[in-house]
């Protein structure tokens, strides 16, 4: 039977690299989202609004999805607010897709914040042990990652599908205009420390700085919703997912900063956000942006330093144990340096960081 996807949030840096796959691999693709991108190869680009039913209802009509990807989110000032605002786009999707009766599947993600809490409680109260597993109990907080889960699960008990819940940690991958994209926003805020002078300084905590990390490739996160969309093992299942390997920002730090031809700072023991250190930074991108003919002069829409800030700045351990995939049958392994250096690779590919300097030009 021809499998047909839905990837919600295909401008997005989840949905982006998951629709290039599925079409490059023989599925039929519709990427969906308010401005979905019109040049992925072998996408059929749907624009609609998730909080307008009757819209939503008009976008999709004719389109029968066997399996749905959900890889979106709108971020709203409080979490009662995204409970509400990010539960019901979860609900007016499957409900306009109850009527086509042909989901087979539906892939939800979120990401570790189901163990850390939301932004405003992010890190607070007791957190279960790390690594953090999947049978760990949820929060007794809001937590718009648990409504989004309810909705899945009441529409699959209605109408038959199966699930799967995907969290990853922090993606690492190519995306534009998004708000969860740490490795490009590093990326130019290592090009403007290399460009000014200014010192490539590790923003975050201490703990960040010297305790176990881990980060998740957005392509084997691609991987691993195609593998429990159509795998046994993958069926009405929770499911962390990260590159497999643990690392120490001191570690990685110096190896971005020898990429770029910037020294890496010392670190001066506490926390230096980006979004306070690239506060006056929008000009200065206009400038490089000018000097070297890039895509894209606008730093907003590149940069992501609030979200970057909250990952690097936790004062607490995040890691996640992947054994559950394991021993279901995913054993997909992505080294970490290599996610950022091919990510790098890309955006002077397109044009969205200047070029390296060649060797002894400083």
């Amino acid at each position: 039977m021809q499998r047909v996807a839905l990837v919600v949030g295909a401008s997005g840096i989840v949905g982006n690299n998951l629709a290039r796959r599925l079409a490059s691999g023989g599925w039929t693709v519709y990427g969906l989202a308010r401005h979905p991108p019109m040049d992925l190869p072998g996408v059929h680009p749907i624009a609609a609004d998730l909080l307008r039913p009757d819209t939503l209802r008009s976008a999709l009509s004719g389109v029968k999805p066997t399996h749905v990807f959900f890889c979106t989110w709108l971020r709203q000032p409080t979490e009662a607010e995204n409970c509400a605002v990010n539960g019901a786009m979860v609900r007016n999707l499957l409900g306009v897709l109850r009527e086509e009766e042909s989901l087979r599947h539906v892939a939800l993600v979120t990401g570790l914040k189901h163990y850390l809490g939301p932004f405003e409680a992010y890190g607070k109260g007791v957190l279960p042990d790390t690594p953090f597993r999947e049978e760990q109990p949820r929060l007794p907080i809001e937590n718009f990652y648990y409504v989004q889960e309810d909705e899945v699960f009441a529409a699959a008990r209605r109408q038959g599908f199966s699930w799967s819940v995907h969290r990853p940690h922090t993606i690492i991958g190519f995306a534009v205009g998004n708000a969860m994209n740490m490795g490009v926003t590093l990326a130019v805020y290592a090009t403007i420390c290399r460009e000014t002078g200014r010192p490539f300084l590790f923003p975050g905590s201490p703990m960040q700085w010297n305790g176990l990390t881990d980060v998740t490739d957005a392509r084997l996160l691609a991987r691993h919703l195609e593998w429990a969309a159509t795998a046994e093992g993958g069926r009405n299942e929770a499911f962390n997912v990260v590159n497999g390997d643990v690392f120490r920002w001191r570690w990685l730090w110096p190896k971005l900063a020898e990429y770029f031809g910037v020294q890496a700072a010392d670190y001066p023991g506490q926390a230096t956000p980006l979004e306070r250190q690239l506060a006056d930074a929008g000009p200065i991108w206009k400038d490089i942006a000018r000097k070297y003919e890039l895509a894209e002069s606008e730093l907003g829409r590149l940069i992501s330093a609030w979200h970057t800030d909250a990952d690097l700045g936790r004062p607490i351990e995040c890691l996640a144990d992947m054994s559950k995939s394991r021993l279901r049958g995913f054993s997909d392994y992505q080294y970490t340096p290599d996610s950022f250096f091919d990510l790098f690779w890309k955006l002077r590919e397109v044009r969205l960081i200047p070029p390296a300097r060649p060797a002894g030009i400083a």
